[in-house]
Order: C-alpha cells, then sequence, then structure tokens
C-alpha cells in the first residue's frame, strides 16, 4: 500500500477512526486501526468490539493495500509533521511515514488479530442531521456513566405516535425528547443504544446535513458524510419512565432561562465541591437561590420570576440543574415541583416535545 495524503485530513481521519479504539482491552488487535486503500479510496476502521467507526477520504493512491497500524503511536506521528503532503507506504510487517525531512517506520500488527467488520443488513432510514445532533446534546447527558448498571448507560429510542422518543436517566434526573415527524420503530417497539455510540455521533453530525440509520437486530449504524458508525445494542428492560414523571404538580415557577443560568452559575460558585446542593426558595415573590458552604460563606441571589403555589424550599445538585437548563430550548423555562422530596420538571414555555426531571437533594 502507497499513497499521499495532505496532514490535516490524514489528522483527522486516524483522530475519528481512533476514538473507537480499547484503550483497556488485553486484545493487540484492538488497539490498532485497520487501513485499506483501493484505488484513490483510503479506509480507516476502529473497533473495541462495542463500538465500530469507519471513515473513507479520497487520497492519491499508487499501489492497493490492507494493514493494521497501532492506533495511537501512528495518529501522534503523523499529526506532529509539519503541514502539508505526508506519504505512507506499507511492505512485510512495516508502515512508513514520510514528510519533508521527518521518516517514521513501525511495526504492523498481525491482521488476523484485528475483529471482522460485517455490515448490518437493514433497511436504511434517513434522518436530519441537525434535528438529531440537537435532540442528542439533550438527552444524552442524563445516561449514567457507571458500567455496573449497563441499562442506565443507555439512550432509549421508541416510537411515541409518529414521533421517535429518546430518553435517557441515571436515576437522578431523566430527559426525554420527541423528535416529531419520524417513523423509525413501530408502535411499541423500542432499542437500547450505549450513550457512549451516541456521544461519538454527535460529534461526528456535525459534518453532515443527512444521515442514514439501519437497526439491526443487535447492531445499529449510523453514516454521516464517509463516516461509518456501528454500536451494539444493550440487552434488557429499560425502567418505566413513564412512571417516574409526576402527572400534578400544584407549584409552578415560571422563569428566563439565561437570568437563572447566571444566577445559578455565580451562586454554585459557593457549592464547589460534588454534592453540595443549591436551594430553590420560593414564595409568592418570587425565587431566591441560596447555597452555603461550611466554614467558607453564603451565597443568595434573588431571580426575577413568577411563582403560583405553596411557599416551597427545594435544593438541587447544581451541575444537574445547570445542564438541564443549558440544553432546555426556548426563553423561558417552568420549574414544576410538588413538594421538597419528589421529582421536579423542568420545561421550557411553548416547548412541549422536550422534559428534564430532576430529582431534590435532601437537606437538613
Amino acid at each position: 500500500m502507497k499513497f499521499r495524503c495532505e496532514r490535516d485530513v490524514l489528522v483527522e481521519t486516524l483522530g475519528t477512526a481512533g476514538r473507537a479504539v480499547s484503550t483497556r482491552s488485553g486484545l493487540p488487535g484492538l488497539s490498532g486501526v485497520q487501513v485499506e486503500l483501493v484505488g484513490d479510496q483510503f479506509t480507516v476502521t476502529g473497533s473495541d468490539l462495542d463500538l465500530t467507526i469507519t471513515t473513507t477520504i479520497e487520497v492519491s493512491g499508487e499501489s492497493d493495500g490492507k494493514a493494521v497500524i497501532p492506533a495511537r503511536l501512528a495518529a501522534d506521528i503523523v499529526k506532529a509533521l509539519s503541514p502539508g503532503a505526508v506519504e505512507l507506504s506499507t511492505e512485510d510487517d512495516t508502515l512508513r511515514i514520510s514528510a519533508g525531512r521527518s521518516d517514521f517506520s513501525i511495526r504492523l500488527i498481525t491482521s488476523d488479530e484485528f475483529p471482522k467488520i460485517t455490515d448490518i443488513d437493514a433497511k436504511p432510514v434517513e434522518l436530519d442531521a441537525e434535528q438529531l445532533a440537537h435532540a442528542l446534546k439533550q438527552v444524552v447527558l442524563a445516561a449514567s456513566s457507571d458500567d455496573s448498571r449497563p441499562i442506565l448507560t443507555g439512550v432509549l429510542l421508541a416510537a411515541e405516535g409518529d414521533s421517535l422518543r429518546l430518553v435517557a436517566t441515571d436515576s437522578y434526573r431523566l430527559a426525554m425528547k420527541d423528535i416529531d415527524g419520524i417513523e423509525l420503530l413501530s408502535e411499541g417497539e423500542q432499542v437500547l443504544v450505549p450513550s457512549r455510540a451516541l456521544g461519538e455521533l454527535h460529534r461526528i453530525l456535525a459534518n453532515g446535513k443527512s444521515i442514514t440509520l439501519r437497526l439491526g437486530e443487535k447492531e445499529a449504524s449510523f453514516t454521516v458524510e464517509g463516516v461509518t458508525l456501528t454500536t451494539r445494542l444493550i440487552e434488557g428492560d429499560f425502567p418505566n419512565y413513564r412512571g417516574l414523571v409526576p402527572d400534578h404538580h400544584p407549584n409552578t415557577l415560571t422563569v428566563n432561562r439565561t437570568a437563572l443560568l447566571d444566577a445559578l452559575r455565580r451562586v454554585k460558585l459557593m457549592a464547589p465541591q460534588e454534592g453540595t446542593p443549591v436551594r430553590i426558595e420560593m414564595n409568592e415573590h418570587g425565587m431566591e437561590l441560596v447555597a452555603v458552604t461550611a466554614d467558607v460563606g453564603t451565597a443568595r441571589e434573588v431571580v426575577e420570576s413568577s411563582y403560583v403555589g405553596e411557599d416551597l424550599v427545594v435544593a438541587f445538585n447544581p451541575r444537574f440543574l445547570l445542564e438541564g437548563l443549558e440544553v432546555a430550548p426556548g426563553d423561558d423555562v417552568t420549574l414544576l415541583t410538588t413538594d421538597e422530596l419528589k421529582p421536579a420538571l423542568i420545561k421550557s414555555v411553548g416547548f412541549d416535545n422536550y422534559l428534564y426531571l430532576l430529582m431534590p437533594v435532601r437537606v437538613s
């Protein structure tokens, strides 16, 4: 194999596929990316068995070939080269990377140790990339990162009327988004996609206008502008999220989203440690944010708002509250509460297709 390519294009290509490469597996093949040249089409594939990313670019090809190269080392070498054309070639068990006065030779990884990648045999569905990217930004953040509870590390995709519903929860919060006009699944059908894969997909979506989705029995693939991300689906039953969302909230606070965000960021300075809550005191005069850290001090700020309900003090994890407000659409939001212990809902005024549920923190 031998070809030439601009350094920056090659850096991006190796980096994109390399994000799927395993950093913990004891299998040597999973520490590499598979590269293949056919004519002027150069394809790079990285995989950790659960997640696979394949990207194809056009280069100046000289001779076809296929090999498995050390992912991180190759990417670091190319990134360190001077801007301009880079030449890659393989011979026997060696990869040669050269540009200008720089020349590197590194050992290849045995091709037999790289996993076999197969295409998903499923009907393709076209989706709007920007619309899906926006939904992923709103939902993926609520998924758990605790691998001991794999079900909660996934994002549920389910049919909801003529919409596609995305749901994620880590048991402390829940995010739910409906994308109208997408009938991807049959009524009652649902799949659970790893949040890690969807996080990587969100980065890829910035490069395209449309995305092709294929759903298999155990895998899903997403293709955007020459990049295909394939992920194993999570097996198991997602929690009954409908039962988690209260259907009655006697207290309603309405506030400008930006004003609340700015005030919360300031007050949060007095709650720097994870787990230190911020209290929201609500009454007929509106709301006040309060943060108290023992032996440090207190922060208080009144935010202009309107409130209907009983006087109430409710505390939240400030990071969780911030993240929910940051991705909520629109100018104004409502905070719907029952009491200081039951789940609260954040909804955007004029937007019915997104909600963010947050569990309060018990304070003395």
